[in-house]
């Protein structure tokens, strides 16, 4: 912080000197110039005065200072003091068909696989702000400036009161689950059959199940339906408009059977209040090793990465592709954030296809880079299909955009 100057200090602005003293006129001993000066003034005579322009000017010299000061301060204050605001950059991008760290990203034993060429890159995005570390208003600004970054309010992205640390669980949990989506989704995709169950992995505040479900109990059948996925307890539930649902459970090895009225959700759809997760029993490990990189959006582009490790040929055709989407076992791509980064860091890393999903086709329109030609999926049938499209030369303006939805 600046110092202001102290009111008073001899010399400083605003501290006007008496007159000096005229040369060959002697002072008296014992009296200052200033007293000398006064005594032979003429009666009624008016003592000398500062001019009024000097006065101006150290009023206006003194109000530079304050604001000058004020100035620093607040520049002090905007550059140290956070803003409630989550800044998205693009990120680096990983090819799932070669290495991170020189490890393979993704690593097949107990089934035949087949090399590749070619890339089927995952996207990525920095964040700063929120829990990973608080942005100033100097920041934010300049993202706000740059085309490549994206500003948005902290509680779009996360709930108030969130930490560092469940941040970073929830995105580990979110990228393994999306593993083990990417896996079903792709022997599904290859008719290569594996075992899948939906288990209570916990209870919602005031769940309509309480009491009814517990941790770790296996859906078996809903209203007389068996669940082999989630759609087929939402459906069940969206049919039953509010009805008591019967729902059949496996409990350490035993059917339990329990009828649960619904609540309705923020989203105003029906839900049992049950946070479940798929259980798989694969018939060949898949092994998927990627350093610092969290979150469900790398699905869609694992389950490639798997197609085309274990089935024969290549399935890019030595082409470059990058694309972004959750997957769900059944197939089915979901949407993701920060896609318009994701595309920009897809085009910065080479690729010249990008398949997006069809979701986030309204933040996909006017936003492509240059030089990148975007598909827009639904399935990973879709993606597969524009892939193989792409590798063996096709006429690819026939493909679905997000700029003729």
């Amino acid at each position: 912080m600046t110092s202001l100057p102290s009111p008073g200090a001899a010399g400083e602005p605003g501290q006007p000197l008496g007159p000096s003293n005229p040369q060959g006129v002697p002072t008296s001993p014992g009296h200052s110039p200033a007293q000398d000066a006064a005594a032979s003034q003429e009666p009624g005579q008016e003592p000398p005065r500062a001019p009024q322009a000097a006065q101006r000017r150290d009023g206006r010299y003194i109000a530079m200072l304050v604001s000058g000061a004020l100035t620093i301060v607040l520049g002090i204050a905007a550059a140290v003091l956070p803003v409630p605001y989550v800044v998205e950059s693009p990120g680096p991008t990983f090819n799932t068909l070669g290495t991170d760290h020189n490890k393979p990203v993704i690593s097949i034993t107990g089934h035949a696989t087949y090399p590749a060429k070619g890339n089927l890159d995952l996207t990525t995005v920095y964040i700063n702000g929120g829990p990973n570390g608080p942005v100033n208003i100097f920041e934010a600004f300049q993202a706000w400036l740059d085309g490549s970054k994206a500003v948005y309010p902290e509680e779009l992205l996360y709930p108030k009161g969130t930490t560092k640390q469940q941040s970073e669980q929830e995105s580990a949990l979110a990228m393994t689950t999306s593993q083990e989506n990417a896996v079903a989704s792709a022997l599904q995709e290859e008719n290569i059959p594996y075992g899948q169950k939906l288990e209570v992995a916990g209870l919602s505040d005031g769940s309509a199940s309480a009491g009814k479900l517990q941790t770790g109990d296996v859906f078996t059948s809903i209203n007389g339906k068996a669940i082999t996925s989630l759609n087929v307890v939402q459906t069940a539930l969206a049919d039953g408009a509010g009805a008591p649902a019967v729902v059949v459970v496996d409990r350490n090895g035993k059917p339990v059977t329990v009828s649960i009225t619904p609540g309705k959700g923020s989203n105003g759809k029906y839900i049992l209040g049950v946070l479940l997760q798929y259980k798989f029993t694969f018939p060949f490990d898949v092994k998927i090793s990627l350093d610092q990189v969290g979150g469900p959006s790398a699905g869609m582009m694992f389950a490639l990465g798997i197609i085309d490790s274990i089935t024969p040929g290549d399935l890019t055709g030595g082409k470059h592709v990058a694309g972004t989407g959750t997957i769900s076992p059944d197939g089915t791509v979901g949407p993701i954030g920060g896609i318009a980064q994701k595309m920009r860091g897809a085009r910065n890393g080479g690729a010249t296809l990008f398949l997006a999903p069809a979701a986030n086709c309204d933040e996909v329109v006017g936003h492509i880079p240059d030089g990148l030609q975007v598909v827009k999926v639904d399935t990973l049938a879709d993606a597969r299909s524009a892939v193989e499209r792409l590798a063996s030369g096709q006429d690819m303006s026939r493909l679905p955009t997000c700029s003729n939805n």
